[in-house]
C-alpha cells in the first residue's frame, strides 16, 4: 500500500484538509430551506411545523445530489494528493548520485517529445527524484569537460527538482572521468586512518552510493578509475541514426604563392551515411564576403579555401547551409554549423639570429616571404655578453631568437630556436620540472656553466620518423637527410618530439612558461679538428630546409597568430602579449561584456573566461590591438550518433556499453526506474465532478 501511495502533505496540512467535509455538511445543516406559506386557518399549520422538525439541526439530512458531488470532489482531491501510482522498477539503494551530461552534443534534437537530449535527461532524473522516500538522499552533478556540483546530498525532493532545472546546455566537450572522481570524493570523503597497536582503523566508513549516468556516450572509455563503492547505471540518450553536418575547422593563414595575401580554410564533416552538398558562407563583421559549395562524402570531411585578398582586420564567421532528407530539412545539432576566426593586423615579429656564420641559414631567411614574417637581424655570438642584448632579452623585445652553435647564460623572454645546442638550465639535461623552472630564471654562474656544458654526441644518426602534423615540420620531407653527428636530446616533460632517430630524439619543442623552445640537436655547419668549417648535414641542399625555416618563423615569430588563436576551445585560457609597459588589457567577449586582465609574473596576460564561442576583442585603452576566436571544433561532439554495438546474435543494434576502469557498464535503455503516476487521472475525474456540480446547480436540479 505504501508503494501505491506517496504522501505529499505534512500531518498538520492533512488536518486542515480533513476539516473541509464537515464544513460542507455544516453549511447544508445551517441552510434551512423554508418557503413562505399563507394559510386560511390554523389547521394547516401542522404540516409546516413538521417541516421545521425535518430541517432541525440534528435530524437526518435529506438526500441532496449537490452535497454528494461536493463531497466526492473533496475526496478525489485528497486522493490525488496521495499520489496514487505504481512502479515499473524501484530505486536501488539509499544514496544516489545523478550525473547529467550537458556537453554540446546533448543539445541534439533527435528525441521525440523533448526539446533536446538534456531536457530528456532532466525529465528522467526528475522521475527518479519523485520516487525517493524520506530515508533516501541524492546529489546532482552536471558534467561536460569539467564537472560541477549542482546540489550536494539532500533528501529534499523539492530542492533537488529546483536545482535540476538550473542545468543548462554548454558548448564544451565531455569528460566522464572528472565527474566520477568528483562524485567519488563527495560520496566517500577522505578517511582519517588511526593507528591502534599494529592495526590501522578508518575513522570514517565508506558509504556505498548508486550512480546514474545520463549521457549520449560521446566520450572515450574511462581509464585509471576504480568505482569502489559506487554502483553505476548508464542511461544512453539519443538516436543511433542521428544526422549531422558540422564545421570542424576554421583557420586563416598566409598563402604559399603570395605570402602577403591571407586565406581562410573551412573544413566540413559529414556524419551521415550519404554524401551531401553544402554551401559555406563567409562573413566579415556581419557582412557577406564570399560563398562556396562543397561536396562532402559520407562519414568523411572536405575543405574549402577562401581568398581574403585585402580584407581588413575583423571578425570572420563561416556558416553552413544545406538540406537533409529529414522533416525539418536540417540536422539535429545546429550549434556546430557556425565557426569563427579572427583576422588581425599582419605585423611581422622582431627576429634575432645569433650565429658565427651560417650561409644556408642566411640564404633561407633572405627571401621576401621571410621578411614579411619577421624583421630579421643577424649578430655574432659575442653580442650575448653585451648590455643591449641583455636588456632586450629581458624586456621581451624579440618575438624569436635563433641561437646557432651558441647558447645564452639564461633563457630570454621570447620564443627560441637552438641549433646544435640546448637551452640553459637542467630542463633539457634530464633535470626535473622544478629544477627547470628555477634554472630558467637563474642568472648565476651555475646557470652559465650549465649553458656552456657540452653534451655527448652520437655519430651518424639516421632519421626514422618526424612529426608531419606539427606546424614546424608541415610539408617538410626528411627521408633523405643525412647527419654526421648530433646531440641526443632529453626533452623536458610536456615536450613534443619533432624528429626521432635511431639514437633517440634529435629535434623537439617544449613550453617554457609562456614561451616555446625549439631545439635541433645537430648543427648545420660544424667545426673540424683543424678548426675548418665543415658541413654537418646535407639538409640545406634540399627544398625542405627553407620550408623548415619559414615554418619556424611562422610558428615562433607570431606569423600564425590567427591560426593558433582560432583553435582555442571553450574554457581554455588564452595568453596575450603586447609591446610596451602596459599593466592591464581589456577583453570584450562576444556578448559585449568587458573583462579587465592584468599582466602576470610571467610577463603575459592570461584570460580565463572563454566560455562563449565567438570572436573576442583585446583592447589597450580604446584601441583594439588583437582578436582571438573560441570554437569547440570537436568531431567527437559533432558525431551525435549514439555509439552502437552489435547484439549477441548480431541481429539487434543497440547503444554501446561504457567501460569504467575494468568494469563494463551496460546501457540500460528503457530500463530506467520509473513510476506510473495515476494522480493526474484522479485529478481529471475531480475536474469532471466540479463541472457536473456547476451544471446541476445552474439548472436547479434537485432530488
Amino acid at each position: 500500500m505504501l508503494e501505491f501511495f506517496y504522501n505529499t502533505l505534512s500531518p498538520w496540512q492533512w488536518g486542515l484538509l480533513a476539516l473541509v467535509p464537515p464544513a460542507i455538511l455544516a453549511l447544508y445543516f445551517l441552510k434551512l430551506k423554508r418557503q413562505p406559506l399563507e394559510v386560511p386557518s390554523t389547521y394547516l399549520w401542522k404540516r409546516s411545523i413538521e417541516d421545521m422538525h425535518v430541517n432541525s439541526l440534528w435530524q437526518r439530512l435529506r438526500q441532496n445530489l449537490l452535497l454528494f458531488l461536493q463531497l466526492l470532489l473533496v475526496a478525489l482531491a485528497m486522493l490525488a494528493l496521495l499520489r496514487p501510482g505504481w512502479e515499473s522498477s524501484k530505486l536501488d539503494g539509499q544514496r544516489f548520485i545523478f550525473l547529467v551530461d550537458n556537453s554540446e552534443s546533448m543539445s541534439s534534437t533527435d528525441i521525440d517529445g523533448a526539446k533536446n537530449r538534456l531536457e530528456e535527461a532532466k525529465k528522467l532524473v526528475g522521475g527518479l527524484i519523485d520516487q525517493m522516500d524520506s530515508g533516501m538522499t541524492a546529489m546532482l552533478v552536471s558534467f561536460a569537460d569539467t564537472p560541477q556540483v549542482v546540489q550536494e546530498f539532500t533528501n529534499n525532493r523539492r530542492l533537488l527538482r529546483e536545482r535540476l532545472e538550473t542545468i543548462e546546455p554548454t558548448v564544451r566537450g565531455t569528460d566522464l572521468k572528472g565527474a566520477l572522481e568528483l562524485a567519488d570524493g563527495l560520496a566517500n570523503p577522505s578517511r582519517m586512518p588511526i593507528q591502534e597497536g599494529d592495526k590501522e582503523i578508518d575513522v570514517v566508513e565508506a558509504q556505498p552510493a548508486t550512480v546514474y549516468i545520463f549521457s549520449d556516450g560521446r566520450f572515450e572509455n574511462v581509464k585509471g578509475f576504480s568505482l569502489g563503492n559506487l554502483k553505476p547505471y548508464y542511461i544512453p540518450l539519443g538516436s543511433l541514426e542521428a544526422k549531422n553536418l558540422a564545421i570542424t575547422a576554421f583557420t586563416t593563414r598566409r598563402g604559399d604563392a603570395h605570402p602577403e595575401r591571407r586565406q581562410a580554410f573551412v573544413q566540413v564533416a559529414n556524419f551521415t551515411e550519404a554524401a551531401h552538398k553544402a554551401t559555406v558562407e563567409l562573413q566579415l563583421d556581419g557582412s557577406f564576403l564570399d560563398a562556396k559549395e562543397v561536396d562532402v562524402p559520407a562519414n568523411e570531411s572536405a575543405g574549402v579555401v577562401f581568398a581574403l585578398a585585402d580584407a581588413p582586420p575583423g571578425k570572420l564567421m563561416a556558416k553552413l547551409k544545406y538540406e537533409l532528407d529529414t522533416p525539418t530539412k536540417h540536422d539535429v545539432l545546429e550549434q556546430d554549423d557556425i565557426g569563427y576566426a579572427a583576422l588581425n593586423d599582419q605585423k611581422p615579429g622582431r627576429v634575432l639570429v645569433v650565429t658565427p656564420g651560417n650561409v644556408a641559414l642566411e640564404v633561407a631567411l633572405a627571401t621576401e616571404r621571410a621578411h614579411k614574417l619577421g624583421n630579421i637581424e643577424f649578430q655574432k655570438p659575442d653580442v650575448l655578453t653585451g648590455d643591449t642584448y641583455k636588456r632586450d632579452a629581458e624586456s621581451g623585445a624579440y618575438s624569436l631568437i635563433v641561437y646557432d652553435q651558441c647558447a645564452p647564460a639564461s633563457a630570454p623572454r621570447s620564443n627560441t630556436l637552438y641549433i646544435g645546442r640546448v637551452p640553459p638550465g637542467r630542463a633539457w639535461r634530464g633535470g626535473d620540472k622544478a629544477d627547470a623552472k628555477e634554472d630558467s630564471k637563474s642568472k648565476s654562474e651555475v646557470g652559465k656553466a650549465a649553458a656552456d656544458e657540452a653534451l655527448p654526441k652520437t655519430s651518424g644518426p639516421q632519421i626514422v620518423d618526424w612529426d608531419r602534423s606539427h606546424p614546424i615540420l608541415a610539408s617538410v620531407e626528411l627521408g633523405n637527410v643525412e647527419i654526421a653527428d648530433s646531440i641526443v636530446l632529453q626533452p623536458p616533460p610536456g615536450a613534443t618530439v619533432l624528429i626521432d632517430s635511431t639514437a633517440g630524439p634529435i629535434a623537439a619543442v617544449a613550453p617554457r612558461d609562456s614561451y616555446q623552445d625549439a631545439v635541433l640537436g645537430f648543427e648545420i655547419f660544424g667545426q673540424g679538428v683543424d678548426g675548418a668549417r665543415t658541413a654537418n648535414t646535407n639538409w640545406p641542399r634540399m627544398l625542405s630546409f627553407p620550408t623548415f625555416c619559414l615554418n619556424t618563423l611562422e610558428y615562433l615569430a607570431g606569423g600564425t597568430e590567427d591560426s593558433q588563436l582560432a583553435s582555442t576551445r571553450p574554457g581554455q585560457p588564452v595568453e596575450l602579449r603586447t609591446t610596451g609597459k602596459v599593466s592591464e588589457l581589456t577583453v570584450v567577449d562576444p556578448s559585449k561584456k568587458e573583462h579587465a586582465v592584468r599582466r602576470t609574473a610571467q610577463d603575459v596576460f592570461q584570460f580565463q573566461n572563454t566560455s562563449e564561442v565567438g570572436v573576442y576583442d583585446v583592447k589597450r585603452g580604446d584601441q583594439v590591438v588583437e582578436r582571438f576566436a573560441v570554437n569547440l571544433f570537436d568531431r567527437q561532439e559533432s558525431d551525435v550518433r549514439v555509439r552502437p554495438t552489435q547484439g549477441g546474435e548480431a541481429s539487434t543494434i543497440q547503444p554501446a556499453d561504457i567501460k569504467i576502469g575494468n568494469i563494463e557498464v551496460q546501457a540500460t535503455l528503457g530500463q530506467t526506474p520509473s513510476r506510473f503516476e495515476a494522480w493526474k487521472i484522479v485529478l481529471g475525474c475531480a475536474l469532471f465532478v466540479l463541472i457536473l456540480e456547476w451544471y446541476i446547480y445552474n439548472r436547479r436540479v434537485y432530488l
